[in-house]
């Protein structure tokens, strides 16, 4: 590999103005005659004399070989040469910049984030790229082109500086795979990397490296230039609540027990105070002291009368790096009963919830009052005669979805299980040996579970000739089909019948937030009912706010939640709800940083490096200012010598 290059080589031609300056040397000095009373000045014909003969003018010449070497200066600069940095260091440049939360860190007190300390660097290295033409990927929760290959520093350094730290977990896989896809399209042979190496699921090395594993084939070299880190930093990682079983004080008063994770930094001893806030007023207060690597749950017990919103704050006592995970949100829903839908027709599942507390079963004897909206609908079609029936959780029985009816159907004869997911929440601790079932589901000719998967289910049951049991889930929706209908089958009269049935109301109690309430993560909102077809305007910390439609379902999902702190949905100007999100991961409270990176090809694993990765660097300016030097020594000789015959 050649270590130098020309931007401009075609100046080249600039080489055939030597030729005419030495000329101008090769042409014999004319001198008058002058009669002189001493032989003295003889020296100087003699080298007059020497100066016509080829390659002898040269001798004792310096300003011509200053002339020269001013002329050869200029016509390389005007080449424009430079210093390669390394293989490929001037063909099409992807940049990878980190933006995750972990990038707002700061590692001395009052110092700058590391954010601002990247931002430096690629300003660096947009400067210095020379010949080829940069592309900037930002990576946070997924990758984000910021600009297309330019070479115009305007437009790199506008996209950098409107670049901000999002506080979402990174996604490296998203931003190598973004610059492999570019590699499709465009010639690239190096990517540079520039990030703190707070990437997730770090693991250990037998020598004491962290190392992150990425399931990617590069077909690049890749740079990866870490950030100095020396953080200590004290973050919450998990905020929840669980329903107490017990009654409250009053019979309008629902007990909750509220549980805070709090994570320390692996390598330093950090203290505190966790502060709980029920309304805007605080209701808890403990103190907390983390060894290193250490974490800890702290409990609190209180008691709602209607939604209330509880938010936990850290209050360190030195030194915190990272202020974003700092503060959780948590909202407690209102004490309820479960909505039910169950059809009619099937009396052994209406005969089973009426065991369950809480437990409100439509249709009932008086329908007034009948909800459009149930937390959970048993029903033997998708396509029963309510047609507004809407869930979050649903259990039809005895039909084959639509989309499926190319791969499995149902004929006449005895089926038996033959295995099932014991893992899966539905059928946890239900036992399906010898159950006899007279409708048998069978897949049809070379069809294979993959299939199914490829369709969006996943098999929970399988019997002698297909799937029994499959399970959908859609943001917001969560759906199981007993391909069977259980009136004809043993199912109903096995003790596992009332375990399926209390399995599928845990399901929803949990998707309801009725049972326990996890809190809301940033990176996406999660899905919330509100009325149907209808215009929502999401106002985010910030300042920012974006404009969001429901469906004819009236769910509203797919809102970004890159930022910690509230996210107000309003309709028409007038608030309808409001959703904290926090950070809430382990990883990026850890400040952990990887020395490693492996894809899938061991034998490519990249090393970090925490010195500035060497650029292609101009020599242009170098030889300028070597030209204009020049040019002032032989202003200075010549200007000598002139005094020095005048004196």
């Amino acid at each position: 590999m050649s270590w130098t290059g020309f931007l401009s080589p075609s100046w080249a031609w600039l080489f055939l103005l030597v030729i005419p300056l030495v000329i101008v040397y090769f042409l014999k000095l004319k001198r008058p005659r002058f009669e002189i009373p001493s032989l003295v000045l003889w020296h100087s014909v003699i080298n007059d004399q020497r100066v016509n003969s080829p390659f002898q003018r040269f001798r004792k010449h310096l300003l011509l070989w200053l002339q020269l070497a001013i002329l050869l200066s200029l016509i390389v600069a005007a080449m424009q040469p430079f210093l390669r940095g390394g293989a490929g260091s001037s063909d099409n440049l992807p940049i990878l910049v980190d933006c995750s939360a972990s990038m707002s860190a700061i590692d001395t007190r009052g110092g700058a984030t590391r954010m601002e300390r990247a931002k430096e660097r690629i300003t660096e290295l947009i400067d210095e790229a020379l010949p080829g033409r940069i592309c900037l990927i930002a990576v946070g929760a997924g990758a984000r082109q910021l600009t297309e290959f330019t070479n115009n520093k305007r437009i790199l350094t506008e996209a950098l500086d409107t670049l901000t730290v999002r506080d979402v977990p990174g996604n490296l896989v998203d931003g190598l795979r973004m610059a492999q896809a570019l590699a499709r399209r465009e010639t690239i042979s190096t990517v540079t990397l520039v990030s703190d190496g707070n990437f997730p699921d770090l693991q250990d090395t037998a020598g004491g490296q962290k190392i992150a594993r990425v399931d990617v084939e590069l077909p690049f070299k890749l740079q990866f230039e870490k950030l100095e880190t020396d953080a200590v930093n004290m973050g919450i990682t998990a905020f929840n609540a669980r329903r107490q079983s017990a009654a409250g004080a009053a019979d309008s008063l629902t007990p909750w027990d509220v549980f805070v994770r709090i994570n320390g930094s692996p390598d330093d001893v950090t203290s505190g105070e966790v502060l709980l806030e029920q309304d805007g007023q605080e209701v808890g207060r403990q103190p907390i002291a983390l060894e290193a690597g250490q974490s800890k749950r702290l409990v609190y017990s209180l008691q709602t009368s209607g939604v209330s919103r509880l938010a936990a704050r850290i209050v360190s006592d030195g030194f915190d790096g990272l202020s974003s995970d700092n503060t959780a949100y948590l909202e407690l829903p209102v004490s309820r009963s479960l909505l039910v839908w169950c059809d009619a027709d099937l009396q052994s599942y209406r005969h089973a919830l009426q065991v369950f507390p809480d437990v409100t079963v439509y249709p009932s004897d008086d329908a007034s009052g009948q909800p459009d909206v149930f937390d959970l609908a048993i029903t033997e079609t998708t396509r029963k005669a309510n047609p507004n029936l809407q869930a979050s959780v649903r259990l039809v029985i005895g039909e084959i979805p639509e989309d499926l009816a190319e791969l499995v159907t149902t004929r006449s004869g005895n089926s038996l299980v033959v295995d099932w997911n014991r893992s899966s929440l539905l059928l946890q601790h239900v036992n399906l040996d010898s159950i006899e079932i007279a409708d048998e589901p069978v897949r049809g000719d070379d069809v294979l579970d993959q299939h199914f998967r490829e369709a969006g289910y996943e098999i929970l049951a399988t019997g002698r000739s297909g799937p029994l049991v499959l399970a959908r889930h859609t943001p917001g929706r969560q759906t199981f089909y007993l391909l069977f209908h259980t009136d004809r089958s043993t199912l109903p009269y096995r003790v596992g019948f009332p375990v399926l049935i209390k399995n599928a109301i845990d399901i929803t109690r949990h998707a309801a937030g009725l049972a326990e309430v996890g809190g809301q993560p940033t990176r996406v909102l999660a899905p919330r009912m509100l009325d149907r077809n209808t215009t929502y305007t999401v106002s985010a910390p910030g300042s920012t706010t974006q404009t969001f439609r429901t469906g004819p379902d009236g769910l509203l999902s797919g809102v970004p939640a890159p930022r910690v702190g509230i996210y107000r949905i309003s309709e028409d100007g007038s608030e309808v709800a409001r959703v904290g999100a926090g950070v809430l991961d382990a990883g990026e409270s850890s400040l952990a940083s990887a020395d490693l990176i492996e894809p899938r090809d061991e034998e490519l694993r990249v090393s970090a490096s925490t010195t500035q990765i060497d650029t292609d660097r101009p020599l242009w300016p170098t030889l300028a200012w070597i030209a204009f030097i020049v040019l002032l020594v032989e202003w200075w000789y010549f200007q000598k010598k002139t005094v020095r015959v005048s004196g």
